[in-house]
């Protein structure tokens, strides 16, 4: 027997996600890959079987382009171990990497081969990586477009850390040409400065802070990148969108041809700013998660599909970093730490909400692919690599932040109630996670040496 021959198993499910739907289906796994998509009761000669619960869905496995790993430089912020573990037990098994808070940022041919040394060893999911614009690089972002970054990464406001400054708008002017001219994309955090009051000590109150990054500010920002955008005809994508009040001008542009994708995040469709309590600093995130009324426009975004992709931002910090000054929002470092909870936490939110799953599904798979360019991720078809992962609809668990795989036990949701788990997940035909049934409290199971794999933007492809 072939030794591809004796790995080929088929999954059997009476709901698999595969174009778009849920169907019952044999999905056919031959080595790393996905060989076949069958039938639910269709023989596979040879294959052993292993069946999904009726209670549960087979799902692709998913997909987070936007995800702050911090290795090398702050590891003691979480490391690429950390991070793909938690990935992992969340069903992701692509996610891309931020060009920063590394040290060094991914700004330089140098630093993506410094950054790809410490992943390769560490990695339990796939891993991508965005490069970085900053004023000292425009110009010279071509040998980084070549070494295989998916993309480019920019802020318009401070980014909190000195090494990754901001473009002012002639810069950014500069850059959406240069990526333009390379048939790349620009990922924007879009706020803008002129709009946000300094940085510094603020207090305990989270309303202080929230005015202080009025969305006026997004708004603003979010209007240049499409002016920009239109002008250039560069491939223009808005990180972590809080500000409901810009999906006008998003759907306008969309409609009238400009290269524009938009995100959001979990913490934003989930919290509100009217349940974030005094002195809680790991609900600070940059822009800020808003009012009940702004969540409620941003899950209209979500149904009528202007919104392209949910990622986690996953931006975490250590507990002290988190709680300085006492708990002034104004001085805690910023950033929602929810890797591995993203999918039952907007699950969650969903069914409230009588939002399907099937709605929710492509936000997590294919349109965090397509932002990102990555070929073949988030997809159930022959060919595409063997990552998959089981959720099951019904499961109920309390989040406990220090049971958590991410490397510092802080989160947002640290004591939710969430419906909705990952029991299982496959990367390249392999178990990595794996979870028993019996309850919500047991102890995950990972699997195995790491895994994944380090991806390359596709050369030539226009990405």
């Amino acid at each position: 027997m072939r030794a591809s021959a004796a790995r080929r198993f088929v999954i059997r499910a009476a709901r698999a996600f595969i174009e778009g739907s849920f169907q019952p289906a044999g999905v056919v796994v031959e080595g790393d890959r996905i060989v076949d998509v069958l039938g639910p009761r269709d023989r596979v000669a040879g294959a052993l079987a292993t069946l999904v619960p009726d209670d549960a869905v087979l799902l692709p496995g998913l997909v987070d382009s936007h995800v702050h790993v911090n290795e090398p430089g702050r590891t003691e912020w979480e490391g690429f171990r950390s991070a793909t573990l938690a990935a992992a037990a969340g069903g992701i098994t692509t996610l891309v990497d931020m060009p920063l808070n590394s040290i060094p940022p991914t700004t330089t041919p140098e630093a993506l081969e410094v950054k790809r040394s410490v992943a390769g060893p560490s990695a339990y999911v796939d891993l991508g990586f965005w490069g970085g614009a900053v004023p000292g690089n425009l110009g010279s972002l071509r040998p980084l477009h070549e070494a295989g970054v998916f993309g480019f990464k920019c802020f318009l406001s401070p980014s909190g850390v000195d090494e990754f400054a901001h473009l002012d708008r002639a810069q950014f002017a500069s850059a959406m040409e240069e990526v333009a001219a390379l048939g790349s994309r620009l990922i924007v955090h879009a706020e803008d400065p002129a709009l946000l009051r300094a940085d510094g000590a603020l207090g305990r109150e989270y309303a202080a802070f929230l005015a202080s990054r009025p969305a006026e500010s997004e708004a603003s920002a979010i209007r240049l990148v499409i002016d920009q955008a239109r002008r250039t005809g560069a491939r223009a994508h808005i990180l972590h969108l809080s500000d409901a009040g810009s999906l006008p001008a998003i759907r306008e542009a969309k409609a009238s041809g400009v290269k524009l994708t938009v995100e959001t995040c979990p913490h934003y469709l989930t919290i509100s700013a009217e349940q974030i309590p005094d002195g809680a600093g790991e609900f600070k995130c940059c822009p800020p998660i808003r009012d009940a009324a702004s969540r409620d426009l941003l899950w209209a975004g979500i149904v009528d599909g202007t919104i392209d992709a949910i990622v986690s931002d996953h931006s975490p910090s250590t507990v002290d970093l988190k709680r300085s000054g006492g708990g002034d929002f104004g001085l805690a470092w910023g950033g929602i730490a929810g890797l591995q909870v993203g999918l039952s936490a907007v699950w969650t939110e969903a069914r409230g909400r009588g939002i399907r799953l099937e709605t929710l599904v492509p936000l997590f798979t294919t349109g965090p692919a397509a932002v990102a360019g990555v070929p073949d991720a988030g997809v159930i078809r022959p060919g595409a690599p063997a990552n998959l992962t089981v959720f099951g609809l019904h499961d109920t668990y309390v989040i406990h932040a220090d049971r958590l795989l991410h490397k510092n036990p802080i989160t947002a949701y640290d004591r939710r109630m969430l419906s909705g788990r990952i029991r299982r997940t496959w990367l390249h035909g392999a178990t990595v996670f794996d979870v028993t049934e019996g309850g919500a409290g047991e102890a995950p199971h990972l699997r195995g040496a790491p895994r994944g794999r380090l991806l390359s933007a596709p050369v030539g492809v226009a990405r």
